[in-house]
């Protein structure tokens, strides 16, 4: 068993060597991951990944690997037995029409809240299907693999119908990577619209122009002359939108993080998760351990820094207009507070949207954070991208 999931690795293009197998095999045959709970897949997951994986940087390809080889194993008593069958199994979904999915109503976001409490209170055991209560499939807005415009996903890897309005399981989320390789020079392009150089500084270049002059005007005897290097002055402060829904667009998101790196010599980053709140982060694997009050950013950065979101605005109107509506912790103050006191703050800034343009329409956050923005939302596209970088450049 354990042969394939070391050619799973390899095939991730993780850098494991026979000898790091060697060594989790020999760990596990000195119970290390043994105590009085028993071995577990979570436990076996720690071991090898501190076994196998030599750089933080590769605990994403490792996580995904690791992923796909052991999904459905929730605990092993023997590594050696066959993998048991998935606890959530997602063929229980229901197959409802449009117009049942129509017919289930919505509830407020303080009835929904006080329900799941309720839910938690009076349910025993495992529930499958139904309109109630915590379960998989079913119609409930409580639970995983099922139908319900407006509700709390518990335990499902990832959103289908993007209308959870509180995700209960914390996921991890990968760094955008500043060194991907750009499959076109266009977005490059776009953003040198921005640039503005200026001479400052005391690093010096060769002036040829004036050195060729001078030299005529001197009998041919050369006349070096140097001049201060040009700098690009243009300062951007560029937060990014990453996991759930963002998933999908990692690689167009990736190219646009390359190139800003690449094109502006001041340049400051960070992530946020759907909608800004009361803090971000610059690392994605501690984003709950390193913490940067959005407070603290705005006092940092001048007014001359030109602000850039990146993200699909694509998430439950709760989690921008409501006081805990994010997904991940109880936010004290709504998410459109902090959009506003952004915009205050920086006011040249754009909000660079990867989701197509045609179905903005169709998603009542992405109007709400238009509004917010002042319209000045811009799809992920060379034109959008011009336009965004002519309204900075203002």
């Amino acid at each position: 068993m354990l042969i394939q999931f070391f050619y799973t690795l390899r095939s991730a293009k993780l850098k494991v060597t026979v000898k790091e197998y060697l060594m989790l095999l020999e760990a596990l045959r000195a119970g290390v991951i043994d105590d009085d709970a028993g071995p577990s897949i979570d436990k076996f997951y720690y071991l090898a990944r501190a076994a196998l994986v030599k750089d933080e940087a590769q605990f994403d390809k490792f996580d995904r690997a690791f992923s796909a080889y052991f999904k459905g194993v929730e605990l092993l008593a023997d590594f050696t037995q066959d993998i048991p069958l998935e606890w959530l199994r997602k063929t229980l979904e229901l197959e409802l029409s449009p117009e049942e999915k129509a017919a289930i109503e919505k509830m407020g976001w303080d009835e929904l809240m006080e329900t799941l409490k309720k839910r938690f209170e009076e349910q025993k055991e495992r529930h499958e299907g139904g309109s109630k209560m915590i379960g998989t499939g079913g119609t409930s807005p409580f639970g995983a693999y099922g139908v319900n415009p407006q509700g709390i996903r518990i335990g499902q890897d990832k959103g289908r119908n993007r209308s959870a309005v509180k995700v209960w399981d914390q996921r991890a989320y990968k760094d955008y990577d500043d060194t991907k390789e750009l499959g076109t020079r266009n977005i490059k392009v776009a953003l040198r619209r921005l640039r503005r150089f200026a001479r400052e500084g005391s690093d010096l270049e060769l002036d040829l122009d004036d050195t060729i002059h001078s030299t005529a005007a001197n009998a041919g005897m050369l006349d070096i002359k140097m001049v201060p290097e040009r700098h690009n002055k243009v300062k951007v402060l560029l937060l990014m939108d990453v996991g759930g829904t963002m998933d999908e667009h990692i690689h167009r998101v990736e190219e646009l993080f390359s190139a800003a790196k690449s094109e502006f010599k001041h340049l400051e980053f960070y992530y946020f998760h759907n909608c800004v709140y009361d803090f971000m982060w610059k690392n994605n694997r501690r984003r709950f351990s390193e913490k940067f009050p959005t407070w603290d950013v705005i006092r940092k950065y001048n007014k001359d820094y030109k602000l850039v979101f990146v993200g699909d605005a694509t998430m439950s109107p709760y989690e921008i207009l409501q006081p805990g509506g994010s997904v991940e912790y109880n936010n004290e103050e709504p998410g459109a507070e902090w959009l506003q006191r952004l915009t205050h703050a920086f006011p040249k800034f754009a909000w660079i949207n990867p989701e197509p343009q045609g179905v903005w329409g169709y998603r009542q956050s992405i109007a709400i954070v238009q509004q917010l923005v002042n319209q000045r939302m811009f799809p992920l596209t060379l034109a959008g991208l011009e336009g965004a970088m002519r309204l900075l450049s203002k």
